[in-house]
């Protein structure tokens, strides 16, 4: 009952949103599969319906068979049980009627643009989010997070503006996500306790997203659609076809999106891995077809673009990782590597059965998205493999191996705090061997030889060389990106994820391969790609940056505090406090000085007593000419001080007056 209460209200608000009456959900909206006519069992589906999917197979002759070549099993569709059907009539204007009318509206309509916006991942490695929109209709393509620069103290996430989104929610059909990394999932629980859209995405990404979600106890209220390669989603006058990609994690997918205007292909994050540790390599096939067919749009992963060659197959660190098990055979073994990693951990697992070796996995995430995996069938091992951190002890060295985080030096990981002697459980030894099977990522370079160093001042042997072979990119180099390129063939092309030296790369690539440069548009968060059938340009710039998350506080924290804390980090404060008696015009208690962070106070009694000096004169001045408002007496009292240790210390700390009437 308690569900059915829960659809009928979603249902509501999405007719009020979409401004369509009741005569108009009459027919049962579809996830709909390309090349395929079938409805899900037990369900009826209105002749107009299936007049509409004979019309969308006529077009397309040739996709079932396709699919079932590349698959080697019959085209399927996404899920459709009970949720998902309530989903879908959620968002009512997607019914397959209001799909069709909007689509033969936009066709005739030739004022109408297709704008694609980049709410996050140009400029920067993180925070993914874009936007394609036309008309009434509107889809996200993931919604990442980024990790806080150096010098953004105290932030724990960064995540998009979603400003343009928020001010035209009644238009959004759906988010479609790419894969299960952070910064392609980390801002869904902030945008969904915003904006309660729909879902789309493969296996193993949908469950990743539902623990994030059950973390921030959305997991009730949130619709998740789980979809496979080959999956066709319709979305108001958008198609959505997933298609299958090689990434650092499974389940990765890119994007077709068909719209009025023509086909928009996003890659997401990939490269071309030829022996993938588990199911088929990236659907070249498919992207070739769709090549033929044409291709409005194409955006591409940049972030490799500067690197030639093709990226290494993950086999290659598994036949690294035997090699260092064979060798090390009476060593305690750590591993560090991404939790997400979902291949690398089974190979590593793989190799310690082998070798008759217990796995203990250290770090929270890791924890996370092992047992995620391991549930969903993605990571495969007998049982009594897995041990807990506290069993390791218990167990000869030469008898464990521990899987943890911490690969790129983070100060609260599980590998740091075993480095630096802080873990509850686990000491590093001589008899350690620790392999980091990770490259660091720009800027946390100096964090990963800090702990490489203390490792090795422990005496334990570190493995984290490159050309060790314990690492292979999860994204494609310069020929493989040429060859998508070459591939896929776009009239128009814009490089994504990556800062603007791997885009202006990539750039250059695709000029290599035959794109004219005025067609090449290298964009910046919030600039609209306004797109027909035979034009682009970009049009200008909406509401977009970045939304500092800080512990609860989202978005509270902006560049005044920011500044200020950079202040505090680099000059300190100073507080000085005083009590006046306004009737008598006298200093009744003080000035006192509290310095943090500026000076060490009990060796600098001259300088202390000569702030004081400063204080008393400035309180007294006003005092005098009878200023006695606080706001002018407090400004005069901070410009006072300020002088005063500035012409002494050449350093500029923060000043806080608090003066007080008795």
């Amino acid at each position: 009952m308690e569900i059915k209460e829960k659809i009928a209200k979603l249902d509501s608000l999405a007719d009020k949103a979409a401004g369509i009456s009741e005569a108009k959900k009459t027919k049962v909206p579809r996830i709909a599969k390309s090349g395929s006519g079938k409805t899900p069992a037990g369900k009826k589906t209105a002749k107009a319906s299936s007049e509409s999917q004979g019309s969308k197979r006529a077009a397309q002759p040739n996709r079932a068979k396709t699919s079932e070549r590349q698959n080697n099993t019959p085209v399927r569709k996404a899920k459709t049980t009970a949720q998902n059907l309530s989903v879908n009539q959620q968002i009512s204007a997607d019914t397959q009627a209001a799909s069709d009318s909007k689509v033969k509206a936009a066709k005739r309509s030739s004022g109408k643009k297709l704008k694609v916006i980049p709410l996050g991942g140009l400029d920067e490695i993180g925070k993914n989010m874009t936007v394609i929109e036309y008309g009434e209709d509107m889809i996200i393509i993931d919604c990442g997070l980024a990790f806080p620069d150096a010098d953004m103290l105290g932030i724990d996430h960064v995540i998009p503006d979603f400003t343009y989104v928020m001010k035209n929610r009644k238009k959004l059909r759906g988010v479609f996500v790419t894969h299960g990394h952070e910064d392609h999932i980390g801002s869904l629980p902030y945008f969904l306790k915003e904006i309660n859209a729909p879902i789309f995405a493969n296996k193993l990404t949908l469950g990743l997203i539902r623990r994030k979600l059950v973390e921030h106890k959305l997991d009730k209220q949130s619709i998740l659609m789980e979809c496979k390669p080959g999956d066709v989603i319709n979305r108001g006058c958008f198609s959505v076809e997933f298609i299958k990609v090689n990434h650092s994690i499974a389940d990765s997918a890119a994007f077709a999106v068909k719209t009025p205007v023509g086909t928009i292909i996003d890659m997401g994050d990939f490269k071309i891995d030829t022996t993938p540790i588990r199911g088929r390599m990236i659907d070249l096939t498919r992207l070739g077809e769709l090549g033929r067919e044409g291709v409005l749009l194409l955006m591409s992963d940049s972030t490799n673009a500067e690197r030639p060659g093709m990226a290494l197959s993950e086999r290659k660190v598994g036949v690294s990782i035997e090699n260092i098990f064979a060798r090390a055979r009476e060593k305690r073994i750590f591993v560090a590597t991404f939790s997400s990693n979902v291949h690398r951990v089974q190979q590593i697992i793989t190799t310690a059965v082998k070798y008759g070796r217990k796995v203990a996995i250290s770090g929270r995430s890791m924890e996370g998205v092992i047992a995620v995996a391991h549930e969903l069938g993605y990571l495969d091992y007998p049982k009594g493999t897995i041990v807990t951190i506290d069993q390791a002890n218990r167990f000869p060295k030469n008898e464990i191996v521990i899987i943890t985080t911490g690969s790129q030096g983070e100060p609260m990981s599980a590998l740091y705090r075993m480095a630096f002697s802080d873990h509850r459980n686990i000491s590093i030894t001589s008899d350690d061997l620790v392999v980091i099977s990770a490259s660091p990522i720009p800027g946390n370079e100096r964090l990963v030889s800090a702990v490489v160093n203390e490792l090795e001042r422990l005496g334990a042997e570190v493995v984290a060389d490159s050309l060790a072979g314990v690492h292979v990119s999860g994204h494609a180099c310069q020929e493989e990106l040429k060859l998508i390129l070459g591939l896929i063939k776009p009239r128009f092309f814009m490089p994504v994820h990556g800062e603007y030296r791997h885009l202006l790369a990539h750039k250059k690539l695709a000029a290599e391969t035959g794109i004219a440069e005025e067609n090449i548009f290298i964009n910046q968060i919030g600039g609209v790609l306004e797109l027909t059938k035979t034009t682009a340009k970009i049009t200008s710039s909406g509401p977009s940056g970045q939304i500092l998350v800080d512990g609860g506080g989202i978005g509270d924290v902006g560049n005044i505090v920011m500044r200020d804390r950079h202040l505090l980090a680099e000059d300190g404060m100073i507080v000085v406090v005083a009590a006046i008696s306004t009737k008598h015009k006298k200093i009744m208690s003080g000035p006192d000085i509290i310095s943090r962070g500026f000076i060490y106070m009990r060796e600098s009694e001259e300088l202390i007593n000569g702030a004081k000096s400063a204080v008393t004169n400035a309180l007294k001045r006003s005092m005098e000419r009878d200023v006695f408002d606080w706001s002018t007496m407090k400004t005069e009292v901070r410009d006072s001080i300020t002088k005063y240790v500035t012409s002494k210390t050449r350093r500029s700390p923060v000043i806080i007056p608090v003066i007080m009437e008795v």
